[in-house]
């Protein structure tokens, strides 16, 4: 179901003409980017479906992000504000000091031999030194693959045998609340189990960690491998030129290698930082995510940058570092205007404390809006935060393969009435579908899949590392003619999007499909509960169904039976009984990857007594042993 007709005037004739004049909507958001060759032509399609934008432009990423801003005579304005929580300091770099960090970096892997169209692996905790990395590779044309920092070994080796690297960037490790995390170790143990060990080591020490580059043969200390060259000028490159590899896990183990390009990816952010989110020249943006995630490459490292704008590198969490008042210091000292973060930190701050009283010990006022992504925004959490802030909560939706946003409440565009529970309408470039199993269009209101037309817009995948077989077969074979997002959802008589989830959380129900997102957003609305997970697990007698797992709010009192008699009447009076939501199980903390999405599928897995895989992804796997003792699965 379209959503074209029903928006507000903005919007759709902004919607409109990227649909009906795609060619000239794209060639006119390209004028927001310095071109060493200007685009002639927006959209390759002759190869479809590998679409290229921007064929026949050429240009330089790094060069849009630092050196334009300096020769516009903002050298002198805040670039990146450096905030660690874990060490109790803040570090500003302006634009100029930025552009010298990156160009000297540029010029030290330079010096090792790296050059245009080379991998270079980023293994790097949240500290400047990771953005001057990605820059630095960017400059020279070199391709980066940021592995999150602390990475197990093994995962890290999966991803330097794919990526063929000939140097890996890291440093000598990551604070988390209560421990170091060295990464040497790390690094080393991957090296000797990957045949494409990169030649060129480099290592950022850090005081506080033990462990240095002279510890290992062969490796070189940042600092010395800077000195030893000098700066370097931009290297352009083309459009379609790929920027990054950003590996996502793959169902066959072997992780998939997402490749963005320069030119589209530059293009499709500048307009998403001025039409999303409502962020300009001077502004400053902070998104609590980290580098190694897709949201860190997009909205920490490189939109901001695109556009002028001053990005804040936050090396902490929502709550203990020191408290649940976190997040308020970091935009009242620096005088944030958006926070884009994930539910789940929200979520973790009102467990902690319930009432919001260390929002009182700070002036919020900069801050005008808070986003959420990377997992479904639940009504419940949305409207604690709404009242809490008093600003706008604006949920909006996309994947690590497309980049930016696949549907969002557009600020700077055209700013919609809000719907708790959807990101509201599909981004100008996306032709968001809902479609059956056979593939026709559904009705308003019909849950279904949620598919894309091709082509997607600018700065979504390009497709897969040198594995265009299965780019095809994972995300374009299902549905021909659609990208397939691999979620549920529907879109009402407004055109309004709500993703369910993803498409293996519909569960059946004696031949009932149900959503299980859908019951968590009921499961969430009662008093006591901070956050749930609703899995399916395996009935003889229905097929499926759902059970659910509640971590308390702090300072909740309720005994089990009666919170579990409670959800249990929730669900059914908002869904039905054909739910047949009978099982509550209370637990300290929900299994979660170190992006803060809930691990249902393992979740399952562990109630349905089956052998799992603990995923590389899982920020504390001592949550994932509790609930397996608790559940009795497998190894228990």
């Amino acid at each position: 179901m379209s959503s074209v007709g029903h928006a507000n005037g903005g919007y759709a004739e902004a919607f409109g003409q990227s649909v009906e004049d795609p060619e000239g909507f794209w060639l006119g958001a390209a004028e927001a980017i310095d071109w060493v060759a200007p685009p002639t032509r927006a959209l390759d399609d002759s190869a479809a479906p590998m679409y290229r934008w921007f064929p026949d432009a050429r240009m330089n990423t790094c060069f849009n992000a630092l050196d334009r801003h300096v020769a516009a005579g903002r050298g002198e304005q805040a670039a990146l504000i450096y905030d660690s929580a874990m060490l109790g300091t803040t570090r500003t770099y302006s634009y100029a000091q930025l552009l010298d960090e990156v160009s000297r970096f540029a010029g030290g892997l330079a010096a090792q031999g790296i050059s245009a169209g080379d991998r270079v692996v980023v293994y790097m905790p949240m500290i400047p030194e990771a953005a001057v990395a990605m820059l630095a590779c960017a400059r020279i044309g070199a391709i980066h693959s940021v592995v999150f920092g602390g990475f197990a070994a093994a995962e890290l080796a999966a991803r330097i045998d794919d990526a063929q690297p000939k140097a890996l960037v890291t440093a000598s490790g990551g604070l988390e609340p209560g421990r170091t995390i060295e990464y040497l170790p790390l690094v080393e143990r991957a090296l000797g189990l990957t045949a494409q060990a990169p030649a060129t080591v480099i290592v950022k020490k850090r005081e506080q960690i033990p462990g240095a580059a002279s510890d290992y043969p062969g490796w070189l200390d940042w600092d010395d491998a800077v000195a030893a060259a000098g700066p370097v000028d931009c290297v352009p490159v083309a459009a379609t030129d790929p920027l990054y590899i950003l590996y996502t896990s793959g169902t066959t183990g072997k992780p998939k290698g997402v490749v963005r390009d320069n030119g589209g990816h530059a293009v499709a952010l500048a307009w998403s930082m001025r039409n999303i989110y409502d962020i300009g020249p001077g502004q400053v943006m902070w998104t609590a995510s980290d580098v190694g995630w897709v949201v860190g490459h997009s909205y920490i490292v490189y939109a901001p940058l695109l556009v002028g704008a001053t990005t804040v590198m936050y090396e902490g969490k929502p709550v203990g570092t020191p408290d649940a008042g976190a997040f308020w210091r970091v935009i009242a000292e620096h005088k944030v205007r958006a926070l884009f973060t994930a539910p789940t930190a929200i979520r973790a701050i009102r467990k902690e404390d319930p009432d919001a009283k260390e929002l009182a010990h700070y002036d919020i006022s900069s801050m005008t809006t808070l986003f959420a992504a990377g997992e479904r925004l639940d009504p419940d959490t949305y409207e604690w935060a709404t009242r809490e802030l008093g600003v706008p909560v604006i949920d909006h939706w996309w994947q690590t393969e497309t980049g930016w946003a696949i549907c969002a409440n557009l600020r700077g565009l055209d700013p919609m009435p809000i719907k708790a529970g959807s990101p509201t309408v599909p981004v100008p470039g996306y032709r968001v579908q809902v479609v059956d199993a056979e593939g026709a269009e559904v009705e308003a209101g019909a849950e279904g899949n949620i598919v894309i037309a091709l082509p997607l817009p600018p700065g979504t995948l390009a497709g897969l590392w040198r594995d265009e077989e299965r780019y095809v077969k994972s995300y374009l074979a299902t549905f021909p003619g659609y990208y397939l997002t691999g979620d549920s959802g529907y879109v009402d008589a407004d055109g309004y999007v709500f993703v369910l989830g993803r498409s293996d959380d519909v569960i059946n129900v004696a031949g009932h499909r149900l959503s299980t997102g859908a019951m968590e957003a009921v499961v969430a609305q009662h008093a006591a509960v901070a956050e749930c997970a609703v899995v399916g697990i395996k009935d003889e007698l229905k097929g499926q169904r759902p059970s659910g797992y509640v971590v308390l709010k702090a300072g909740a009192e309720v005994e089990p039976e009666q919170l579990r008699t409670e959800l249990v009447a929730m669900v059914r009076d908002q869904i039905g009984a054909v739910a047949t939501f009978r099982d509550v199980t209370v637990v300290q903390a929900l299994p979660k990857t170190r992006s803060g999405k809930i691990l249902r599928k393992t979740m399952r897995q562990i109630a349905d007594h089956e052998d799992y895989t603990v995923p590389s992804t899982i920020e504390d796997p001592a949550v994932l042993d509790a609930l397996t003792r608790l559940l009795g699965g497998p190894g228990a």
